[in-house]
C-alpha cells in the first residue's frame, strides 16, 4: 500500500490536445504522482446526447495511468449535469428557498428528490461501472462531488411530509414537539408542513432543525442510489465522497451532518483549503484548525482518512487568494499525513485555460514545471511521501476527545437568546483545543457515534441541544472512571430545542453536584473575574450562576452580584469527576486549568521539547508499533527541539542529532524504525 498523491486530474478539457495529456503523464511521473481521479465533471462528454456514450477517451486514460503504474479513482459526473438533459427535464434543476426554480448553470445545481435526474445518475453509473469496474488500476469510486445544497421544490416537500409522518406520527405530536401553540403555528393537515423560508416561516426552531435533518437523509439517500448503480457492477472497490470545511473560518461544513454521512462512506475523504499567510491570525493558529477539523474527520469512522482536495498553492475564491510561501506546501501537506491522512491529492493537476477555475492552484500551471516553483515542491513532497509508505493504515493514539455535534452546532446559531454576536460554538472548541494543541497531546474529536471508553478525559463545551441518551452515555463513562469538563450554556434543550423543565436536562446536575439559576450575559467592554489558585483570570461573554450541592468549588467569581460564588468545580461522581467550568475566560486560564489536569490524569505529549508553540509535534503508530514523529514548525523563524535518541530522519535516512533547529516552514518525519 501507498501514500496517495496526485489529485483532480481532467483530461477531457484537452482532446483536442493530446499532446498535452501526454506531457502531463509525464510530469506526473517525475513528480511521483501515483493517483489521478477523473470523471468527476465529464458528463456533456460521456453522454453528449441522451443514451448516446463515448467513453473512449476515458478508455486511454485508464491505459495511460496503468502503462505508469498509477491508480485511478472515478468520479461518477452527477455534481455537474449536462445542459441536454435539464432542457430535457427541467425539474431536475432546485427551486430555491423563495420558491424559484433555478436555471440551468453551475455545480450541484440539481435535486437530490428528482425522479428523473435519479434515473439518468442511475443510467450513466451503471455504464461506469460496467465497462471500468474490474480494471486493473480502479482504486476506489467518487461519487459526484462535495454534496451540497438544498432543494424547496413540490418534490421535496412532499418528500419531507413523509419524513416527518414516518418520524412523528401523528400531527398531534409534531405541534408538541414543535410548541406549535405560539404564535397560533398549529398544524392541522400535513400540507401546512413546507420548509423553512424568508417567505414564510423561520423561527419554528424544531422545524429549522428538522429541515436540516432531512436535507442530510435525503442528500445520504441520492448518495445511496448512486452508491447501487455502481455496485451493480462493482462490488469490491471501495466507495466514498468528498467532504467539506467552511475554509475562511476552518469549521465543520454546516449544511449536512457529517456523523451520518461518515458511517455509511468506506473510507472518509475532504477537501482542505486553509487561507495560509492571512493578516488575521498567526500560522500557528490556522494550523491549530486545521488540525481540529483533520481530528474531527478522522474520528467520523475511527481510521485514517484521506485529502480529496487540496491546493499546491493558492485557491481562486477567497477574497485574497495568495500563493503559498516556499516550504510551507511541504508544511501543510505534512501536517495532513501526522493528524491521519494516507493522502495528498490536489485539486488541480492541470490548470484549466478558461471559466471561473482558471486561476486556481494546480500541479500543472500556466508557466511551465521546469520554471514553476510550485510543481517544484510537489515533486519534493511526491519524494517525502514515497518514503512514508509505512504510514498507510496507522493511527493516532488518544487519551483525550472533545465533543462535537452539528444538531448542536444548528440549535446555537437559532437561539434567540443570549447575544447575537458572541455564541461562538466554534470559537470556544478551539479555544479548548488549543491547550493539547500547544502541549503537543494528541486529541480525537468525536461524535454522538463514537464510544468513550478508552479516553481518560472528555470535554464538552457548550453542549446546548443534550439529548437523554447523550446523558446516560456520559453517566456511564464518569461512574466506570472517566472525567469530563462541561461548560456553560450546556444541557438546556431536548432535540426539538425544547428547554427542559427547570432549564436544566434532568441528571446532570446531579452528576456535575450543582444547581444552575441563570446565565449572565456580558456586553463586549464588561468583565468579571475568575479567582483560581491565588491568581485571577478574565471572564467575558458569559458566566453561569449556580451553587454546588455535592461538587468542590475550583474557583470562585471575582466581582458582581455573585462574587465569591463558584465559578468551576468538580465533582466525584462513580468512580469519575465530572468538571463544571461556568465562565467563558481567556486561554490563561485554559491552559492552567487543562496543564494541571492532564497532570493529574497522567496525560504526556510527544515527549518533544520545543523552543516555541508555533512548533506542532505529532505522532501516528502502524500496526508494529513503529511511531513516526512529525515535527512542524509554522512559523518563518528558526525554531529548536529536542528530540529523543535514537530517532532516524526519514528523508535522509540518518540519525538525528539531539537539538533539532527547524527552519521557517520546515517539517521534519522521525521514526526509530
Amino acid at each position: 500500500m501507498k501514500l496517495l498523491h496526485g489529485g483532480d486530474y481532467f483530461p477531457e478539457q484537452w482532446l483536442t490536445r493530446p499532446e498535452t495529456i501526454e506531457e502531463d503523464f509525464k510530469y506526473f511521473k517525475e513528480a511521483k504522482i501515483n493517483t489521478v481521479t477523473v470523471g468527476m465533471f465529464a458528463w456533456s462528454i460521456l453522454e453528449p446526447e441522451e443514451n448516446h456514450f463515448d467513453f473512449t477517451w476515458l478508455d486511454q486514460v485508464f491505459d495511460k495511468a496503468e502503462e505508469n503504474g498509477m491508480k485511478v479513482i472515478l468520479g461518477t459526473p452527477s455534481g455537474a449535469r449536462p445542459n441536454w438533459l435539464a432542457s430535457k427535464y427541467p425539474d431536475v434543476l432546485r427551486v430555491n428557498e423563495r420558491l424559484e426554480q433555478n436555471r440551468f448553470g453551475g455545480r450541484h445545481n440539481h435535486c437530490f428528490t428528482s425522479v428523473n435526474y435519479r434515473e439518468r445518475v442511475r443510467i450513466v453509473n451503471e455504464k461506469l461501472a460496467e465497462r471500468y469496474g474490474q480494471r486493473e488500476s480502479l482504486l476506489m469510486w467518487h461519487l459526484s462531488n462535495e454534496y451540497s445544497g438544498e432543494c424547496h421544490c413540490d418534490q421535496c416537500q412532499s418528500a419531507f411530509r413523509l419524513w416527518m409522518q414516518n418520524k412523528y406520527g401523528t400531527l398531534e405530536a409534531v405541534n408538541q414537539a414543535y410548541w406549535n401553540t405560539f404564535w397560533s403555528h398549529t398544524y392541522s393537515d400535513w400540507s401546512h408542513v413546507h420548509s423553512p423560508n424568508h417567505l414564510g416561516e423561520m423561527a419554528v426552531h424544531a422545524l429549522n432543525l428538522d429541515w436540516r435533518r432531512f436535507v442530510t437523509d435525503q442528500t445520504i439517500d441520492f448518495y445511496l442510489h448512486e452508491r447501487a448503480a455502481i455496485n451493480k457492477y462493482s462490488t469490491d472497490i471501495p466507495v466514498t465522497t468528498n467532504f467539506m470545511a467552511d475554509t475562511e473560518h476552518l469549521i465543520p461544513f454546516q449544511a449536512l451532518d457529517y456523523s451520518k454521512f461518515g458511517k455509511i462512506v468506506d473510507i472518509v475523504t475532504w477537501d482542505c483549503y486553509p487561507a495560509w499567510h492571512n493578516d488575521w491570525e498567526t500560522e500557528a493558529d490556522l494550523a491549530l484548525k486545521v488540525g481540529f477539523i483533520n481530528d474531527l474527520y478522522r474520528g467520523l469512522k475511527e481510521m485514517p482518512f484521506l485529502i480529496m482536495e487540496s491546493s499546491p498553492s493558492f485557491v481562486n475564491w477567497h477574497d485574497i487568494n495568495r500563493p503559498k510561501r516556499p516550504g510551507m506546501h511541504k508544511l501543510a501537506s505534512t501536517q495532513l499525513l501526522a493528524h491521519g491522512s494516507d493522502s495528498v491529492l490536489y485539486f488541480q493537476m492541470r490548470a484549466s485555460k478558461g471559466s471561473s477555475e482558471k486561476f486556481h492552484g494546480s500541479v500543472i500551471g500556466h508557466v511551465p514545471p521546469e520554471r514553476n516553483r510550485v510543481y517544484q515542491e510537489v515533486a519534493s513532497l511526491g519524494e517525502r511521501m514515497s518514503q512514508l509508505d509505512g504510514l498507510v493504515g496507522s493511527m493516532k493514539q488518544s487519551d483525550v476527545a472533545i465533543y462535537y455535534d452539528w444538531e448542536n452546532d444548528w440549535a446555537i446559531k437559532d437561539i434567540q437568546g443570549f447575544s447575537k454576536t458572541n455564541m461562538n460554538y466554534h470559537h470556544t472548541l478551539h479555544d479548548h483545543y488549543r491547550p493539547f494543541w500547544r502541549q503537543d497531546v494528541n486529541v480525537d474529536v468525536i461524535t454522538k457515534n463514537n464510544d468513550f471508553d478508552g479516553y481518560k478525559l472528555l470535554v464538552m463545551p457548550m453542549m446546548y441541544l443534550h439529548s437523554r441518551d447523550l446523558l446516560a452515555k456520559v453517566q456511564a463513562y464518569v461512574e466506570a472512571g472517566g472525567t469530563v469538563v462541561y461548560t456553560y450554556m450546556s444541557g438546556m434543550a431536548n432535540e426539538t430545542d425544547l428547554v427542559y423543565d427547570g432549564g436544566t436536562i434532568p441528571g446532570l446536575e446531579d452528576m456535575l453536584g450543582i444547581m444552575i439559576s441563570e446565565t449572565d450575559v456580558y456586553y463586549p467592554s464588561q468583565r468579571n473575574q475568575v479567582k483560581f489558585q491565588d491568581a485571577s483570570y478574565e471572564v467575558h461573554d458569559y458566566a453561569t450562576v449556580f451553587e454546588t450541592t455535592s461538587a468542590e468549588t475550583l474557583a470562585i467569581y471575582g466581582s458582581d452580584f455573585y462574587q465569591g460564588q463558584a465559578a468551576v468545580s468538580v465533582n466525584h461522581y462513580g468512580k469519575g469527576q465530572a468538571y463544571f467550568m461556568g465562565a467563558r475566560t481567556g486561554d490563561d486560564f485554559l491552559s492552567k486549568f487543562y496543564g494541571e489536569l492532564l497532570d493529574q490524569l497522567t496525560i504526556v505529549g510527544n515527549s518533544i521539547a520545543k523552543s516555541s508553540d508555533s512548533v506542532s509535534v505529532q505522532t501516528r503508530e502502524d500496526s508494529e508499533g513503529t511511531r513516526y514523529y512529525f515535527v512542524m514548525n509554522f512559523s518563518d523563524q528558526v525554531q529548536t527541539a529536542e528530540v529523543p535518541q535514537g530517532l532516524i530522519d526519514v528523508s535522509t535516512g540518518l540519525p538525528v542529532e539531539a537539538t533539532l533547529a527547524l527552519q521557517g516552514f520546515e517539517a521534519m518525519v522521525l521514526t526509530s524504525k
